[in-house]
Order: structure tokens, then C-alpha cells, then sequence
């Protein structure tokens, strides 16, 4: 027997008869009408990330992609999956907003900053070329002694301010840009904290979105 198939198989079933059945509504109209996203997310391929339930956001509201460490290669370098769904979600689904959403504890940064843990994943090691500036700039900006997690919070960041000057280099992001036809922001979500903190307008710094009692 597949273990890892049965759990989800078992999981399969929860939703079939936990989940569904509240929501049949919702899935009935998300599979007769039309796909009208309003938004695209580009995020990471961590297991730990679930972009719909931190947006809380319902079957057709969110067109997204997944990969290790949220990377948008530069349009023509790697034309491929990110590419095409970028393409694809601004030009035909005419998503109003993009979002990069790194996260902490990201196994791709960590993979930045130790590369002889890549040694054995070549194909890995070559896609994180997409973020190696995004070293460089956080590395020049290091203060002497420094915490570890300080360097590892400043290089996921820039990696997602990286990632956005990429992401406008596509030609379908640029027009509708220059259309004031949609707009881009990047994210970092805390997965210990459940929060989520957001850079947008152009900015690099990052603030943490804010619930009712907390300070601003």
C-alpha cells in the first residue's frame, strides 16, 4: 500500500464530504462561468505557503504560479512555465494586479547563501541564477555583526524587489503598465507570525499589513 497516496486519498474524501458540501455553490458557478481572476501571484513552491487561505480568497479569484524561491526570469533569458503564465494571466485573463510573495525560512535563499548545498541539484543551482543580484544588493548592504537572520530577512527581500524588476521587462507587464491598466506590489509572508508585509508604488520598503488593535 502508498501511504502517501492513502493520506491523500483520506484527504480527498474530507473535502468531498467536510468541505464541498458547504461551498457547493461556489464551485458549481467557478465551473460553468468563466475564469475572471483579478489577481496573479507569484509565489514560492514551499509547502508551507497556501497564497488562498493567507488572502482568504475563494476558487477563481487568484491566478497563480509556484516555483522554487518566487523567480521571474527576465523576459527572453528563460522563456518558459513563469513566462507563460505572466503572459498568459495579464494578456488574456487581464489580471489587474501581480504579486512576488517570498516567505521566510525560504530553502531557496538559504540555497543563495550556502551554494555547496547545491551541488548535488545542478538543475536548481542554474535557476537560481535568476536571484543572484539580488545577493550582491543585500550582501552590499550588510552591517557588521550582524545576526544571520538579519541577512537572511534582507536577502529575501531583495530577491522580491529583484523578481519585480523582472517581472517588468515582459512585454505584456509593461504595456499594461504604461496602460494604467494594472499595478504590482511584493510581499513577504512570516510564516511564524502569519503576517504578511508589502512593498508597492515602486518602494523598497516592506510594511506589515495591519489588523484591527495592532499599531501601526
Amino acid at each position: 500500500m502508498d501511504a502517501t497516496l492513502e493520506e491523500l486519498k483520506a484527504g480527498i474524501r474530507r473535502f468531498r464530504t467536510q468541505v464541498y458540501p458547504d461551498h457547493e455553490e461556489t464551485y458549481i458557478r467557478a465551473a460553468s462561468e468563466p475564469q475572471t481572476p483579478h489577481a496573479l501571484i507569484v509565489t514560492c513552491a514551499d509547502s508551507r505557503i497556501d497564497i488562498e487561505t493567507i488572502t482568504q480568497s475563494v476558487p477563481g479569484e487568484l491566478f497563480v504560479t509556484r516555483n522554487v524561491g518566487n523567480l521571474v526570469p527576465a523576459y527572453g533569458e528563460m522563456l518558459g512555465g513563469v513566462s507563460a503564465v505572466i503572459e498568459y494571466a495579464v494578456t488574456a485573463l487581464k489580471v489587474r494586479h501581480v504579486a512576488v510573495c517570498g516567505h521566510t525560512d525560504c530553502g531557496a535563499m538559504k540555497g543563495l547563501l550556502d551554494p555547496e548545498g547545491l551541488r548535488k541539484m545542478p538543475t536548481v543551482n542554474t535557476w537560481l541564477r535568476n536571484a543572484h543580484a539580488a545577493l550582491s544588493v543585500a550582501d552590499s548592504l550588510a552591517v557588521e555583526g550582524e545576526p544571520a537572520s538579519a541577512r537572511m530577512r534582507r536577502l529575501t527581500e531583495e530577491n522580491v524587489l529583484l523578481q519585480l524588476q523582472h517581472l517588468r521587462t515582459h512585454p505584456s507587464v509593461a504595456g499594461a503598465i504604461a496602460r494604467e491598466e494594472l499595478t504590482i506590489s511584493g510581499w513577504v509572508y512570516d510564516i511564524g507570525k502569519g503576517e504578511v508585509s508589502i512593498s508597492e508604488n515602486g518602494g523598497r520598503l516592506f510594511e506589515a499589513v495591519k489588523v484591527e488593535g495592532e499599531e501601526a
